[in-house]
This record gives structure tokens, sequence and C-alpha cells, in this order.
């Protein structure tokens, strides 16, 4: 997962839309994979050439390109200036710490998102940034690198199936926006096999180490619900705005997507106080123990105070005391002596203290 607190920024005191790369260089060139389509025909291109993309600006059919990478600012300002798109927007494109948000600039909308998944590997949850633009038959989405979860879109597109390839490019967007909100739920769901693990650890094998595991799944909570919260608003704009670019029946789709998300985020406040209570509970559990201990401790100093105030008396070994020469003194001494251990172990014991 990404980290909460982002590192200092390079692009501070510079003037609005000037391009700079804002986050990680995760992959070595900007590749592009073209979609075109429509109800009879479909075509599919992967290239590192923008020329080769540009001839789809016009198209009669319905485009998709997906942009994978972001550092080669030269590259996507001339893609960027093909499609016309705002300086400010390239702006926000190539700077990845934006909080999901959605911008109309008449032409096209702008929307931002956090997709977070987990890999066919399932060791590390996955997380970043997705830019969409949705304009008048066509819809561009910029990542920082490839991998996805956009795979069963492409195969829907190729294989010709749902409605996809009957509907417009506000359909497109809807689904995108559609897969990336239900990989969320599997992600929760994942979070949430993680909380019964911990819990399960916490009643059976406390131990220090179950409290790095429990802030690191309140971090993640943290951050998913930054991400989410916002998103909310994100589709709930999209399904009432009055947009020549959203057709009236992909309104009720995006309606099933703003129901997930606030599913999504009473799932989140839950599971975050869940995890506030794990922590609870873990605290009571150590302050239990620490109790316990002090308690077998404290009995044992109360055992052997009265033992050592007769081995006091008699090591002070005075010359006229009248025991100091007498032959059974030593074993009638540790006879009392083992006497009173004797009858307060069993007090503590009748009052149930141990």
């Amino acid at each position: 997962m990404k980290e909460l607190f982002q590192k200092k920024r390079d692009d501070i005191g510079l003037a609005p839309g000037t391009l700079i790369h804002v986050g990680e260089k995760k992959t070595e060139e900007v590749t592009f994979q073209v979609f075109n389509y429509d109800q009879n025909h479909f075509q599919e291109m992967k290239t590192k050439a923008v020329e080769d993309v540009l001839s789809f600006k016009n198209s009669s059919s319905i485009t998709w390109i997906n942009v994978n990478g972001l550092h080669q600012i030269d590259i996507l300002e001339r893609f960027g200036a093909a499609f016309g798109l705002h300086s400010l927007i390239l702006e926000d494109i190539l700077n990845t710490t934006q909080r999901p948000k959605i911008e109309d600039y008449e032409d096209y909308l702008y929307i931002v998102v956090k997709m977070i998944y987990l890999p066919e590997t399932h060791e590390e949850m996955m997380t970043e940034q997705i830019s969409i633009i949705l304009g008048k038959g066509y819809v561009l989405s910029f990542q920082e690198e490839e991998g996805d979860v956009f795979e069963e879109i492409r195969d829907c597109i190729r294989n010709n199936k749902g409605l996809i390839r009957k509907m417009g490019a506000d359909y497109l967007a809807y689904t995108l926006l559609d897969v990336i909100v239900d990989n969320y739920f599997l992600v929760i769901e994942n979070i949430g096999e993680m909380l019964e693990d911990v819990e399960d650890e916490l009643v059976e094998h406390p131990s220090p180490k179950i409290i790095q595991s429990i802030h690191t799944l309140k971090r993640e909570m943290i951050y998913f619900r930054g991400s989410i919260w916002p998103l909310r608003e994100v589709i709930g704009s999209m399904e009432r705005r009055e947009s020549p670019l959203i057709q009236k029946i992909t309104t009720l789709y995006l309606r099933d997507v703003y129901d997930h998300t606030i599913q999504l985020i009473e799932t989140i406040e839950t599971d975050r106080d869940l995890i506030s209570s794990i922590l609870d509970i873990y605290l009571s559990s150590v302050n239990n123990r620490l109790n316990e201990v002090m308690k077998v401790l404290t009995m044992i100093a109360t055992v052997f105070m009265p033992l050592s105030f007769i081995a006091g008396v008699y090591g002070m070994n005075f010359r006229f005391m009248p025991e100091l020469n007498w032959r059974w003194g030593y074993p009638v001494t540790a006879l009392v002596m083992g006497g009173v251990a004797a009858v307060m172990v069993w007090f503590f014991k009748n009052k149930k203290w141990l």
C-alpha cells in the first residue's frame, strides 16, 4: 500500500500548469493500448508512438486509449495537445498524489480515482492513481504502469460480451469505475480475513507483534477511507450531472456504483471500529497479564515479609539474646517461620486470591 504521508514534492512554487511528474517511475517507456470498436467491428493496437494513436482521434467508432507510464512528459504533452487537454489537466495527471475528484471542461470530463487491487500472488495490495477523460466518442485513461483490473473489460470488447459494444463512451467510463469499485470489495474482504486472523492470534497467543499487524491494518483502512469517501462524491456528481457526454440510461448504472460505494463506506467504518476494539482488547490483555504478575509478586513479598522480620530479629546476634545459646533455637525458629508461611498461603487461598 501507498504511504499515508507523501514525500517532499518537486512542484512547489512552480506556475500553474507546469508539467512535472510527481511520483515514482514505475515503467521504462510510455505505451499506448488502443481499442476502437462499435457493435459490428473491433480493432486493438498496442504501440509506443504517439503518432500511431492520433489517427483514432476523429473516429466514428468508440475509442479507448489506455496510457501506461507517466514519467515521459514530452510524450504526454504531445498526446494531450492532440486531444485538446488543458495544461492543468495534464499537470493533475502527472501528479499521482491527487484525491478522487471530477472536473467538467465542457468538451470532456476529467475523473481521478485510486485503483486498489490484489495481484494474483495476493502478497501485497497494489494501488495507483487512474486518470480518466470522458469525451464525445472516446475515453482516455492514464495509469502509472502496466497491470490493472481492466482485463475483464478488454475481453468483453474483444469477444463482444455484454452491452459495452452496443453503448457509448460514457458506458465505457462507467465500466472502468465499476470494475475499480468491485475490486475494492475484494480488498476489503482480504482485510476482513486478516482481522479474523489477528483476533484468533490475540485470543490464543497474544504477543507484541500483534501491535504491528493492528497498526498496519489501521493505516490501510485510513488510506481506503480517504480514497472511497471522495469517490462517492465523484459517482454522485456524475449521476446528477446534466452533461451531453452522459446519457440518461448510463445514470442508472452509475446509481448502482454509487450504492456500492455507500456499502463500502459502511464496511470500512465497521472494520475501523473492529480494529479499535481489537487494539483495546490487546491493551487490556496486556494490562491483565501485568496485573496477574504483580499479584503473584505481591503475594510472594507478603509471605516473606514476616519471615524476613523473624530472620532480621535473630540475625542481630546480641550477646544476651535468650535464644542465642538455646540448643533448639534454630529448629524452633525454622518451624515458626514455616508455620507463618503456611498460614498466610492458606489465608490467600481461602480468600481466592490464589
